[in-house]
């Protein structure tokens, strides 16, 4: 630590040799950022006594503050674009079905294999094991007014596991669903995008690192992977690549809620997941893993 501290004044002295000191401007605070140290650099010409928290060098005084993490007080001026790297969300999936069940097309896509005509219990859905895992590169928030509003966007990948309740497989050419006589532990349904988010966002505390917030917008995806992963005791373990037929984009309504430490998002689909007759329009909740 007091090497810490000596190189830190070592860096402040060679600041202050660069700097030009003008007589006829009043006082002027100058806020520094050492990891999680806020150093406040002022003029001398005010009087500090021995107990008043400051440090005096030359011809300045500084005042070293420990940003402890969590605090919600934000000691300096905002920067007008702030970049935010790597934020991680954790949630579950699930998707509202609108599928014609009963209709033609529909059943020439769900081939019953002998049984009665599928219905939306055939393509049910585990809730709790449908899960829902973002990447984001990085997200930027932009000031539009008093960073009260904001212009957030970013890059990302997200990627979807739709873990089916029934014994459901895909065939691949041509593509269609049927019921399967395997009894599997596992048959899930993955897919990914490579998307690119864009909300305004809404900050009514803005002097607080961590208040309360709330983003809302719109988001589109290119879809860069898919595929089946099945398990059973009669076939073990396979996985099956292919696009299965799903639309390639992905077009969301996207929002995110700031209440201090605790951030949530959600999603629905405007598109559907298929191209064909199945119409599920997936939907997520889940947890933020963001520094705002």
């Amino acid at each position: 630590m007091k090497r810490f501290f000596s190189g830190m004044v070592a860096v402040m002295l060679a600041l202050q040799g660069f700097a030009q000191t003008d007589t006829t401007k009043k006082d002027q605070v100058d806020t520094i950022h050492v990891g999680n140290f806020i150093i406040i650099q002022k003029n001398k010409d005010r009087n500090y006594g021995s107990d008043s928290g400051y440090n005096t060098w030359g011809d300045h005084n500084y005042n070293f503050n420990l940003n402890l993490f969590g605090s919600n007080h934000v000691r300096n001026s905002h920067s007008n674009l702030t970049t935010n790297w790597f934020i991680f969300d954790v949630g579950l999936t699930n998707w509202n079905d609108q599928t014609a069940y009963g209709s033609a097309e529909a059943n020439a896509f769900l081939h019953a294999n002998g049984g009665a005509p599928f219905t939306k219990e055939d393509l049910k859905l585990q809730t709790v094991k449908s899960t829902n895992i973002n990447v984001w590169f990085f997200m930027q928030k932009l000031n539009i007014t008093k960073h009260v509003l904001n212009l957030k966007y970013g890059l990302g990948l997200e990627m979807f596991n739709f873990r089916y309740s029934n014994n459901i497989s895909y065939n691949k050419s041509p593509v269609y669903i049927y019921r399967d006589a395997v009894d599997f532990t596992k048959d899930k349904l993955y897919t990914s995008y490579i998307s690119v988010p864009m909300m305004l966002n809404i900050n009514t505390t803005p002097e607080k690192k961590r208040g309360f917030s709330f983003s809302g917008g719109i988001s589109a995806g290119y879809r860069v992977g898919t595929h089946i992963k099945q398990k059973s005791s009669a076939d073990g373990k396979h996985k099956i690549g292919g696009d299965f037929d799903l639309d390639p984009w992905r077009v969301a309504y996207i929002a995110e809620l700031g209440l201090g430490p605790i951030r949530l998002y959600g999603s629905y689909s405007l598109n559907p997941l298929q191209q064909d007759a199945v119409k599920q329009y997936p939907y997520t909740i889940g947890f933020r893993l963001s520094n705002w």
